[in-house]
């Protein structure tokens, strides 16, 4: 019970943040909105303590910041190679190693991979993920692997 608890919590934070808009029937969608995401996930079985909402505490904004700079730094490079005649585009498929033992870890890393602009995740396996990489240096930093260290930091599995 907790869990859902602190997912409608969760879930209220965050649909106030994102909407900017704080007029009475827009109140009534948001909280029906999270009642019935909270519904679907008991309902799913989707929430315990895998999957807690809580589970990531401080960390979670922490990660988001380096994401979000992964992917300002990622546009610059992508435009600089679309803008650049002298330099190259490489695209290729890279299989990344993935040593996550989470479902929620596992499909973190893939859709931050896709979040980041030049690689998108094409496949996601039990012990790699297949990456469309546009740049060489897109495919070095995931074959890296720092994503996934930060995502196995996010899980607090060091």
């Amino acid at each position: 019970m907790r869990y859902l608890f602190s997912l409608a919590i969760l879930l209220t934070v965050l649909w106030l943040g994102i909407s900017g808009v704080y007029k009475p029937p827009l109140f009534v969608l948001g909280g029906c909105s999270v009642v019935f995401v909270v519904w679907l996930s008991r309902r799913m079985d989707v929430v315990g303590v895998e999957h807690n909402p809580v589970l990531y505490s401080w960390r979670l904004p922490v990660y988001w910041l380096w994401l979000l700079w992964q992917i300002v730094k990622s546009n610059i490079d992508v435009a600089r190679a679309a803008l650049s005649p002298d330099k190259l585009v490489r695209p290729r498929v890279v299989k990344v190693p993935m040593k996550l033992g989470s479902a929620v870890g596992k499909v973190t890393y893939a859709n931050s991979v896709t979040l980041t602009p030049g690689t998108v995740t094409l496949l996601l396996e039990e012990d790699h993920l297949e990456v469309h990489a546009l740049l060489e240096s897109s495919a070095a930093s995931l074959e890296s692997g720092e994503m996934e260290r930060k995502i196995a930091w996010l899980e607090n599995h060091k």
